[in-house]
Order: C-alpha cells, then structure tokens, then sequence
C-alpha cells in the first residue's frame, strides 16, 4: 500500500492517519467541516474557547506512542497536564465524592461515605485490573474480524462474568448506593448504560487509576491541532471545509472517492472515520454489499444522544473543579428513561465541565467557561422539536447549575449556546444523533461491532466510536492501532 486515505479528522482518522504516515504510506485526511476534530470540534466565541468534547482524556500513553512511532515527542505540539480530583461527584443532599487515583484520598472518600465498603471496594479494585489486563491491554488494539477471534477470547470474558453489567459487578462488590453509582458511571462516557453494559467496561476504572485524567492546556482541541501539526510534519495532507459524496468500488475493492467540490482521488485504502451508518448507506450507496450492510446497521442499538449547554460566565470558581458530576434523583429510572423508554424526563444528572479551573486562558480574565452536558435519548427514541424543547432544557439546567453550585448564575452568563441531537445529525452524519455510535453492549463488542475491515471490499476500513473497540479517546485511539496494523499487513 503506497497511498491511503481516511475520512474524517476526528481522533481516530488523525491518530490512524499519523500512523500510516509514518509508516510511509502516503496519506490524504479529507474532513467535512471547516475545523478538524470530529466531536472533538470547538468554538470561539467573545474571548471564550468552548471545547464540544470529548473532555476526559486518559491513556496518554497511547498517545505518547503516535509521536514515538516517528521519533518524536507529543510535547513539541501539546501540553497534557493532570486534573485532580478527576471528578467531583456529588447528590441532592449535599453529599460529594472526590474521585482521584490517590489511594490514601480515594480510601479516606469511601471511608467517609460508607466505612463497610472499604474492603469490598479494593476486591472490585482487583477485578478492574483483572479486566484492564484482559480486555484493554490484550484485546483492545487488535482487531476481530472472525468468530474464531471472539472464541479464542471467550475464556477471559466467562472468567470476568462479562455477560454482567457494570452496575451489576459494582454492586457484588459494593453495598452503598452512592458508591456504587461513582463507580459505574463511567460507562456512560463511551455511550454505555451502567446498568446494561458488559461488566469489561470496569477496566476504565483501573484504567484511569493505572494513568491518570488528563487536560491539554487550552483544551482538548490543542490536542487535535497538535496531532494534525505532527501529521503535516510527517508529510500528511488535510483537506478541510470538502466532504466527501462517494467511496467508489470496483468488485470487492474500493479504489478511490470523490468531493462535493468535485475532487477525485484515487487510492490504494480507503479507512472511514465517519458514522458507520453514513459510511455504508451514503458514501457506498452504489455498492450491494455496503447496502445489506447498511440495512443491518440501522436495526442494532444506538447509543444515546446528548444535550449540552456552553456558556462563559463573569466571575472565577477555584471551589468548582475541572470536571463534575450532578446526580440527580434517580439513578436506575432516568436511565431506563433515555435508553429504554424515551423520554426526556423532569429530572437530570449532568456532567459538568470547567477547564478555566486548570487552564484560566480558555477565558477572558476574571471569567470563566463552562458546559453542562445531559445524557438525552436519541431522535429514534425521542423525535422531538428540539427548536422548541431545547431552550426549555437549556433553562432547566442552567437553573440547575445555579441551584447546586452557582446561585447568581444568570446574572453571570456573558455568552451562551446549546447543542443538541439534531446537530449532532446534520454536523457529523450522526446516525439518529448519536453521540457515541452503537451502544456498547455485550452483544455490540469486539466482533459483533463494525469490523476494522470490511468484510466483503477487502481495502476498505473502519476506525473511530462505530468500531472496535469503541467510543471515548483510549477507544479510537485503539482502534486506530488497530486498523492500522491490518492496513499495514500486521493484523490478522
């Protein structure tokens, strides 16, 4: 393979794209919108550097490597710097939870919030790492695209009960409610319901543990602007603001695509960082296969999508950390609210985002910025009229902000803006306005998602949230390793 191309500059093109560049492969990026990042874009707005996500970054290490792979070191373009706490999770009745990977404070915080589960929580500990091992470090950059693949791995998932969910392995391990909602949540940045997601996803808690959360200075978009840097440096090409129609095919091989601006190029590999759904429906419309294909996609199980309120405030907050967690009420019923029944309900929980806290330049001096983000069903569950719905929420939550942290808040806001399904739907081809693409359930995983390889146009390759092993940042930077090593001829 002399010459690629990858659609879409989210992370998992950009961090695909770098490693087949600097494999010598030479490697075209061509990216719809006029900024790279996929859901990693970002706004400007009165002084303020909005980040639309995602905002946790872990793994650095997987990172790190995109620069090693050509010698260089991911400092000359970005500055990762540490949060702590990572989350400050707090409840209704005033009750809050430091979360960090400093164990004497993480066991003081459980010993403050319920002494008996101190013991119980180190056996959840080792079950984390036991999962970490099996399904991140050994399963998460590789791809399956058989079911022997998936057989060979079936020991490890009977061995850690991966049929159970998150909440469910938590609670064996964990009797108070409190503690067992901080330490299932997390599913729910990849898209995954806590209650149904398969139990592997506790490696995140080991995973966080093992490598700390992490911010890059002036948000996670300088993350993104350094990766393209290191791409342009290496010889990489971006074309931005000319999205592409068409994936064009000869027999079982794709040998190139076209631009609405009327560009062609052709290639010897085509690897798609768009929705999957968009991929196969739309940019392979005229291949029989990629339409079987596309017809299955739209039956499977979506992740939810997200409303998210951006605003930049006067004022500066050192008592509200970089990141936030605002339990509401409910736990189990507003999630079976969003991914069972559809509804948008009464109460909320929000994560709450404040990079001025880590990085007062993503803001105006004396100001501070902000986004409070709600878990919202997707537009097949819930096809509402966000024009109208969504300044209703809007209020309701910043209402909520002002409630539990910010009591004056209104008066504060110097700029605000929301974003919500249908904007993930019309800006990134977002199948139902997903947020995190096929919900991460057991049956969704490893070979039962979109394989990293197509299985019937034998060039053609997948990388980002659709694929394995899923959303968030370690995820398609897995994935990216992943195809990249089938791309390269050193996958299986």
């Amino acid at each position: 393979m002399k010459k690629a191309a990858v659609i879409g500059a989210g992370i998992g093109g950009l961090a695909l794209a770098i490693r087949l560049q600097s494999a010598g492969v030479d490697t075209t990026i061509l990216e719809a919108r006029d900024k790279p990042g996929g859901r990693a874009y970002f706004w400007e707005r009165e002084g303020f550097t909005f980040d639309a996500g995602p905002t946790v970054i872990t793994a650095p290490e997987a990172l790190q490597e995109l620069w090693r792979l050509s010698g260089h070191d991911i400092s000359e373009d970005v500055k990762l710097v540490p949060v702590a706490p990572f989350y400050r999770l707090s409840w209704p009745d005033g009750t809050a939870f430091d979360y960090s990977n400093d164990d004497a404070q993480l066991g003081a915080e459980i010993a403050r919030l319920s002494p008996e589960d101190v013991a119980g929580y180190r056996r959840f500990l080792k079950y984390s790492e036991g999962v970490y091992r099996e399904g991140y470090q050994k399963l998460g950059h590789v791809a399956f695209l058989d079911f022997g693949s998936m057989v060979r791995a079936a020991p490890a998932l009977v061995k850690y009960q991966a049929w159970r969910s998150v909440y469910s392995m938590v609670s064996s391990y964990v009797k108070d409610e409190k503690l067992r909602q901080a330490l299932s949540f997390h599913t729910l940045l990849v898209g995954g319901n806590p209650m149904a997601t398969s139990a592997i996803y506790a490696l995140i808690h080991k995973l966080e543990r093992a490598g700390g959360v992490w911010y890059a200075q002036g948000g996670t978009n300088r993350l993104v602007a350094g990766m393209v840097r290191h791409f342009e440096r290496l010889g990489g090409v971006v074309r931005l603001g000319d999205a592409v129609s068409a994936i064009h095919t000869l027999g079982d091989r794709a040998t190139g695509l076209s631009t609405e601006s009327g560009f062609e190029l052709a290639v010897d590999a085509v690897a798609s960082n768009a929705d999957i759904v968009h991929s196969y429906r739309t940019l392979l419309k005229d291949s029989r296969s990629a339409q079987r294909t596309a017809s299955k996609l739209e039956h499977k199980r979506f992740s939810p999508s997200l409303f998210l309120v951006h605003f930049g405030v006067r004022g500066t907050f050192p008592e509200i950390p970089h990141h936030s967690v605002l339990f509401g009420p409910r736990y189990q019923g507003l999630l079976e609210d969003i991914y069972d029944h559809g509804v948008l309900s009464e109460d909320f929980s929000l994560y709450l985002h404040h990079p001025s806290a880590t990085d007062p330049n993503v803001a105006p001096e004396g100001h501070s910025t902000f986004y409070a983000l709600a878990p919202v069903p997707h537009l097949g569950k819930f096809p509402a009229d966000w024009r109208e719905v969504g300044p209703v929420l809007e209020e309701r939550i910043l209402a909520e902000v002002a409630r539990r942290l910010i009591p004056d808040l209104k008066d504060r806001i110097v700029t605000r803006f929301s974003y919500a399904p249908p904007d993930f739907a019309a800006d990134l081809h977002a199948h139902l306005g997903s947020a995190f693409s096929l919900e991460p359930i057991l049956t969704q995983s490893a070979y039962f998602r979109v394989h990293n390889r197509d299985d019937s146009i034998s060039n053609l390759y997948f990388v980002g949230a659709g694929t394995h092993p899923g959303a968030g940042i370690p995820g398609v930077v897995g994935s990216a390793k992943a195809t990249a090593a089938l791309m390269l001829g050193g996958g299986r």
